[in-house]
């Protein structure tokens, strides 16, 4: 359940967000992209605005992946384990894709793991989809796994003007939290001290650390597959539905 707090200085901000949200809901479902199970119901109260989604029984990424980042994880359940949750939540994204909408918020925090070992994706407020005649616009999510090209948008782009993402930014937020919660470090090095702005101009440069140079311990295939999605270029990263081969 979520609700906006009237007293608070950013009420009709928030309640514009979770309209918003609502909104992208019942369109998602419309296009087959999300469970109508998902979306319980939403409207107003007298001071303000609220919505329900269907509560999903998981665990968030980082705590999930926690047994991958210690060297003691280089065994067969966790490397399964870690296909697993990269192959269902990359066919989630793939839906999204094919019915013209991106999440555009792809971080840890917004995917959850369930007890079966697949990846559940929440918060759809910030998603872009087509003919978006949104009330707030998309100046892009979570700073550490942010794509070059939207980094590049949100610097060079007036403070009020929407960004439009594209489906290869979801692949690189994809991959930057998945070397993230894998290896304990964010793909992109900067001091953490750092101002946002000076994070997204490290981000806009595409220059991402490998790798096999913080792993805990090898696993090829599944390295090979995050490298890939944090190409620099968005046309060389592979579409949602290719990558769900590559897990």
């Amino acid at each position: 359940m979520k609700a906006n707090n009237p007293d608070d200085d950013t009420a009709h901000e928030k309640a514009a967000e979770m309209a918003q949200e609502d909104d992208h809901l019942l369109r998602l479902t419309a296009a087959g992209a999300l469970s109508p199970d998902y979306r319980v119901g939403a409207g107003t109260w007298e001071a303000g605005r609220w919505l329900a989604v269907n509560w999903i029984d998981g665990t968030a990424l980082w705590h999930a992946l926690a047994p991958a980042r210690s060297p003691e994880g280089d065994r067969a359940s966790v490397r399964s384990g870690l296909t697993g949750i990269a192959r269902s939540w990359t066919h989630h994204l793939a839906r999204m894709h094919a019915a013209g909408w991106v999440h555009a918020d792809v971080q840890p925090t917004n995917t959850l793991v369930t007890n079966d070992g697949r990846a559940a994706v929440i918060d759809y407020a910030l998603a872009c989809g087509p003919d978006d005649h949104r009330p707030v616009p998309y100046r892009g999510a979570l700073t550490h796994t942010t794509a070059p090209e939207i980094a590049t948008a949100i610097l060079t782009a007036p403070a009020d003007t929407h960004i439009q993402a594209h489906p290869a930014a979801d692949i690189w937020s994809l991959g930057a939290s998945l070397f993230w919660c894998w290896t304990g470090h964010r793909p992109v090095r900067y001091d953490e001290a750092t101002d946002r702005p000076e994070k997204l101009a490290a981000i806009a440069k595409g220059t991402t650390t490998a790798p096999r140079d913080v792993r805990p311990w090898p696993f090829p295939a599944f390295e090979d597959a995050i490298t890939v999605c944090l190409a620099p270029d968005p046309a060389d990263r592979p579409t949602a539905t290719e990558l769900a081969t590559a897990w």
